[in-house]
């Protein structure tokens, strides 16, 4: 890590680069293995399994009886853990339910939204560094409280094992997920995006992953399989100030930095003192690690940067747009109330990043890469799609078609006023019928 001390502000947009490959040459190796997996089905998913992960599969579903070897597996204190954290997700999820009143906008003129359910949505659960099963709970939980009627998910295989981790296992048993498949990376996208002989198509893809995944989700919602956000690789900003604890802070940074070399963590301090001493912690905390190498990469990501007052800390940190956000200042609650572009944001010195990423309750599943700016993390409301209604009675249609008639006449659409003014002389002559 590098400390940057009182950086002019034409020297922020640099500051605020994420680590990432060369795009064209990423976006034209995604696309070719996308475009192999449509042509080729499972022959192809198998063939990329065995190139990335190493492995040899003949069945891609995962079977009854893994699922059940993996729940002997997992030890009970997860489990409990598993089914709290859950309960916690779906009590916060299932709050987030709204149901608007239908409304009389004129005299007979009546409309209404009501809430769907996506019928069959894919959830992609990384495994390439970490068994993520708190992913499951975070898209499997809201994807069944919506209702949605098939859920497909797919994660990456062991290289020793040739199987996808017991946790993850046990987990989406656990939620409710019947159709798991061991696949990892462009190809697991690809599967569930244009389907495969064994894997079902998707109308949505949800989950984060490296910046390959993440790439082959943009290329495929150009097309006709929705996404839920770009979520590539993890980020982290603390923003504090002198009363921040050195361990704590130095901690909630390396708990991103450990995600994944390219992960990408900042601290934004105006304090110089306080911008040393944690740079000094985090890199004694970090050989402690076991994941300490990939965390020491990250690092070379990353930056300290000490800016001269709270005005230009919350301009840096809402130009940033951090998918995580921990704020460790002794006026966090006013500081709170001014950001504006952020995934998550923790408040506080007793609320770190990882209570957010388990068992608070909100979801973890959250845009990257300054996304924040216009895309919200998942909630309920990304597996279900509104559908609105309307009622027009003989009253409504007196009241609007002659505002529509000179509406559509104005645009040149005279089939749309057509449609209109039949229906107005059809009234016109029922009246005059005595109807």
């Amino acid at each position: 890590m590098k400390i940057y001390r009182y950086p002019d502000r034409a020297e922020w947009p640099s500051l605020m680069q994420r680590p990432s490959n060369d795009r064209s040459a990423l976006f034209s190796t995604v696309s070719a293995v996308l475009d192999d997996v449509r042509l080729h089905g499972d022959e192809a998913v198998r063939r990329y399994t065995l190139q990335f992960d190493q492995t040899s599969l003949d069945a891609l579903q995962v079977t009854p009886e893994e699922i059940a070897a993996a729940d002997r597996l997992v030890p009970e204190s997860l489990k409990q853990a598993v089914t709290l954290a859950a309960d916690n997700i779906r009590t916060f999820h299932e709050a987030q339910r709204t149901t608007l009143p239908a409304v009389e906008t004129r005299p007979g003129v009546k409309c209404w939204q009501k809430a769907l359910p996506i019928d069959r949505v894919g959830l992609y659960i990384p495994g390439g560094t970490a068994p993520l099963f708190s992913t499951v709970l975070m898209l499997a939980v809201p994807a069944r409280l919506a209702g949605c009627r098939e859920i497909v998910l797919c994660s990456p295989v062991d290289r020793q094992t040739g199987q996808i981790h017991p946790a993850v296992l046990y987990t989406a048993n656990y939620c409710g997920v019947r159709k798991i498949f061991k696949i990892g990376g462009v190809q697991a996208v690809g599967a569930m995006a244009y389907g495969t002989e064994s894997v079902p198509r998707v109308y949505k893809i949800f989950g984060p992953g490296n910046q390959y995944v993440m790439a082959a989700k943009q290329l495929v919602s150009m097309e006709d399989t929705a996404i839920d956000m770009p979520a590539g690789p993890s980020e982290v900003e603390v923003l504090a100030d002198d009363s921040a604890s050195v361990p704590f802070v130095a901690a909630d940074l390396l708990s991103q930095a450990e995600h994944g070399p390219d992960s990408q963590v900042l601290l934004v301090t105006d304090s110089t003192a306080l911008a040393q001493a944690v740079m000094d912690e985090t890199l004694s905390q970090c050989e402690a690690l076991p994941r300490h190498e990939i965390a020491a990469k990250s690092l070379d990501n990353s930056r300290i940067i000490v800016l001269k007052n709270r005005q230009d800390m919350m301009d840096f940190t809402n130009e940033y747009a951090p998918e995580h956000l921990i704020i460790s200042t002794r006026d966090y609650q006013e500081l709170a109330a001014q950001v504006r572009n952020a995934g998550s944001v923790f408040l506080g010195n007793y609320a770190p990043e990882s209570a957010g990423d388990y068992a608070s309750g909100t979801n973890h599943t959250l845009p990257t890469k300054g996304y924040a700016k216009a895309y919200s993390g998942v909630s309920l409301d990304s597996f279900l799609k509104k559908t609105t209604f309307q009622e027009l009675t003989q009253e409504g249609l007196r009241h609007l078609g002659p505002v529509i008639e000179v509406m559509a006449a104005n645009e040149q659409l005279f089939a749309h006023k057509n449609a209109v003014t039949l229906r107005l002389a059809s009234l016109k002559d029922n009246t005059e019928n005595g109807k």
